[in-house]
């Protein structure tokens, strides 16, 4: 997927060559992470232990700007002297040339507090920058004011503390803290309004891959939340026909929930029982042969079960929509049948 997504952005001359050299460089299994939210949610320490989690590379615009030597840091840097707003697009190119370095494609690469808005989402799409997780961090605005004014700085590892939630034991750390340049109060809650009026526009581009999480609780469950999701695998966008299979002793569910999984996704529901009693029923070739042990209370043998049940899991329906199968297999032989079969539950 991934170099189905860089063929389609580079469009490169010559694409057999271009997918030998994609297999050769990159690591499809490093993490493409983006962790967003407004001004004092928490985003640095994230992203930070995220970092040291993953064995990933963190890329904020203080690590562009300050900490890389890049073609661009110069030109971004000189818009920052002049107190002037850098453009989105040179952002994105920052951005660009920094994960193409070796690192970030081996390693991956968490990006902190970027992209702000739609405007900065697109560009870096159309950059081939996609990450595979969003991490949303959110809490209210009041939470947010309190906290941005308690705020501390280590200089020398860019770890950020707070006086009140998050003081440092070490008294060395504790001498060396700062107070960053941070926004007074009416500052502060400007800029939360103009996050909260940009942030839908990322929202809709990144709401398949986006999980919000709560900042205002404890900051271990914050990070083992946050480390839970961006562990998972997103699923597949192929097409796909379910075929499930529910096994469970009596009164388990089973029935229960094969009914809610037909209802909710339109699979076939089909019970092996019933089917037996349908085809006894409906007096087919098949069903003559079932009736006497029906009648008599007698299991019917495996091989008349596998032809009715391989039947009705061949039609069409089946086939087209996918189905939830409970009340066969019952024992290894009956599965080793269904196996035989080529009737295989994924």
């Amino acid at each position: 997927q991934n170099m189905l997504e860089e063929l389609l952005i580079h469009k490169p001359d010559d694409p057999i060559q271009y997918m030998i050299n994609h297999l050769k460089q990159n690591n499809d299994d490093a993490p493409r992470i983006c962790v967003l939210g407004p001004s004092a949610s928490g985003k640095t320490t994230v992203a930070m232990w995220l970092c040291k989690h993953l064995d990933a590379i963190r890329v904020s615009r203080e690590t562009l700007l300050f900490k890389e030597i890049l073609a661009l840091t110069k030109e971004a840097k000189a818009y920052k002297e002049r107190k002037q707003k850098i453009p989105n697009a040179l952002w994105a190119n920052l951005i660009q040339e920094r994960l193409s370095n070796v690192d970030c494609i081996k390693q991956g690469w968490i990006l902190e507090g970027f992209p702000e808005n739609q405007e900065q989402a697109w560009m870096l799409q159309s950059s081939g920058i996609i990450p595979r997780h969003v991490v949303v961090l959110y809490a209210p605005d009041t939470v947010l004011i309190e906290r941005n004014s308690g705020k501390r700085l280590d200089p020398f590892t860019e770890e950020v503390y707070h006086t009140t939630f998050d003081w440092p034991s070490d008294p060395l750390v504790q001498r060396r803290l700062v107070k960053p340049e941070d926004l007074s109060e009416q500052e502060m809650s400007k800029k939360l309004l103009e996050y909260h009026r940009n942030f839908p526009g990322v929202f809709q581009i990144y709401q398949k891959v986006l999980k919000s999480i709560n900042a205002d609780q404890p900051s271990m469950d914050v990070l083992s939340q946050v480390l839970t999701y961006v562990q998972t695998r997103h699923r597949s966008a192929a097409p796909f026909t379910p075929r499930i299979l529910f096994c469970g002793p009596p009164g388990s569910g089973k029935s229960l929930q094969a009914a809610l999984i037909t209802q909710k996704y339109g699979v076939v529901n089909i019970c092996c029982g019933q089917l037996l009693k349908e085809a006894v029923a409906g007096k087919t070739k098949l069903g003559e042969l079932v009736k006497p042990y029906i009648d008599n209370g007698y299991p019917v043998p495996d091989n008349l079960v596998m032809k009715i049940l391989a039947e009705r899991l061949n039609a069409l329906d089946c086939v087209t929509n996918g189905w939830v199968l409970y009340g066969f297999p019952r024992d290894i032989e009956q599965g080793e049948q269904l196996q035989k079969s080529h009737i295989i539950p994924n």
